[in-house]
């Protein structure tokens, strides 16, 4: 099979991609480009193998019946996997979370699977209207430098497809929780390191295992860190914000 070429650009950094299907270069259409890459990025088929296998194990896991993925797809999965091994060492992490923003400030809302993230960003975008855009919804990539912390969108987006090609500083982390009612309370470091290191991308090497871990304590320390309970009422919008910012919204 013929490989198919192209180049992206994510969080800054352009990469070469050499693919086997044609769909994963239109799943990064919107982040293509004709730039020059500054390093180069092969799938393979046994790089698809493992993600099936990795699918599979993580299904016995939760105790699911195991799902069929189409090797496109999987394709998609080990290229992010690939390019997200090769951003640690330009200070930039992998992040499972649904991230918004408002006014120029982000807002990174994470949780467990299936707790409500895109829901409540879903009514952050209802609430602020043309103030508020969607970064990513799922797998956005942060950086985490001396000057401050950047979220960036990426095509992982899940399954709502909803992100944009743009940088926006980081604001705040929020860990979210369902509960009856709407409320907002600062997140101690010691509380947020177990959540940060679990919904961020576990790298391969025990190098970079260790950038990781050093990332994520500058990023505790660079960002605000709130835990919010909600009921997914459209109030949860207006509750979140006005806690994690000193003055309700005009």
């Amino acid at each position: 099979m013929e490989k198919i070429h192209f180049t992206m650009k994510l969080a800054g950094h352009v990469i070469g991609v050499e693919a086997i299907f044609q769909s994963t270069m239109r799943f990064c259409r919107d982040y293509l480009t004709a730039e020059p890459a500054e390093t180069e990025i092969a799938v393979s088929e046994e790089d698809i193998a493992r993600e099936r296998e990795k699918s599979a194990q993580e299904d016995a896991y939760e105790g699911v019946p195991v799902r069929n993925f189409s090797d496109a797809y999987l394709e998609t999965l080990a290229l992010y996997r690939k390019i997200a091994e090769k951003m640690i060492d330009d200070d930039i992490l992998l992040f499972h979370g649904s991230a918004v923003a408002v006014d120029g400030q982000a807002y990174l809302f994470t949780a467990k699977s299936g707790t409500g993230k895109s829901t409540h960003t879903r009514l952050w975008r209802e609430y602020f209207g043309d103030r508020a855009v969607m970064v990513n919804d799922d797998k956005p990539l942060i950086r985490i430098a001396e000057d401050g912390v950047t979220v960036y969108g990426t095509p992982w987006d899940g399954k709502h497809h909803l992100s944009n090609n743009i940088a926006v500083p980081l604001k705040a982390v929020c860990y979210l929780k369902r509960d009856e009612t709407n409320h907002v309370e600062s997140l101690p470091a010691k509380e947020a390191w177990p959540i940060l290191r679990q919904q961020s991308y576990r790298p391969v090497s025990v190098e970079r295992m260790m950038k990781t871990l050093e990332m994520l304590d500058r990023l505790i320390h660079s960002v605000e860190l709130y835990t919010l309970g909600c009921n997914m009422d459209p109030e949860a919008a207006k509750v979140s914000y006005e806690g994690m910012n000193e003055k309700a919204p005009d």
